[in-house]
């Protein structure tokens, strides 16, 4: 009876560890930047040997992966598909633009490193195709077609990205609401005749 309570020990030990490495890379990540951090640093972090960090996970990419997931578990995307209740184009667009807003206010510490040193990293591309879903929720209630729709599009990746947020309130020292306010403007341009 004590070898299975050992072995479950063991597992809880081996669990938490792993966690500790987690911990470490994503904090790392947003203080440093995934390209700055190093296995070592993590380690180090961790309080743990760069063998046990290996020994979790073989190579960075394993880690960048586990890190991904908690992150995104923690601090979850805006979810277009509960807009799409709202049938006016313009008071959806409001509503996408003030969660996605506040996501990236959020995480900004975090996404703003990581777009930096890895935007084209294959472990971005659930978050790339997330904001290629949003894009494509916010359009659909529009009735802009052809080259109109092309522009609408283009406008409203350009209004959801975390490098237009931070350009206008960080940069430009906007309001969020203010930013919505300007993002507006510039798609519901692009939509024929209005919406």
């Amino acid at each position: 009876m004590t070898r299975p309570y050992r072995l479950k020990q063991r597992a809880e030990r081996q669990d938490q560890t792993r966690q500790k490495i987690v911990d470490a890379a994503i904090a790392l990540h947003q203080t440093k930047g995934p390209a700055a951090t190093s296995m070592a640093d993590i380690a180090a972090k961790a309080k743990v040997g760069r063998v046990t960090v290996y020994r979790h996970f073989p190579d960075e990419t394993a880690l960048t992966r586990a890190c991904s997931g908690q992150y995104f578990s923690e601090n979850p995307l805006p979810d277009p598909t509960a807009w799409l209740a709202i049938a006016d184009a313009r008071t959806r667009l409001r509503h996408g633009l003030r969660e996605s807003y506040a996501f990236h206010r959020r995480t900004e510490a975090m996404i703003g490193r990581v777009l930096t040193d890895a935007r084209d990293h294959p472990v971005m591309a659930p978050y790339h195709e997330h904001w290629q879903r949003t894009v494509e929720v916010l359009a659909a209630p529009f009735r802009a077609k052809g080259q109109a729709r092309k522009l609408l599009d283009a406008a409203l990746a350009v209004a959801v990205s975390f490098d237009t947020w931070r350009t206008l309130v960080r940069d430009r020292g906007l309001t969020d609401d203010q930013a919505i306010a300007v993002m507006l403007r510039l798609t519901c341009d692009c939509d024929e005749g209005g919406t």
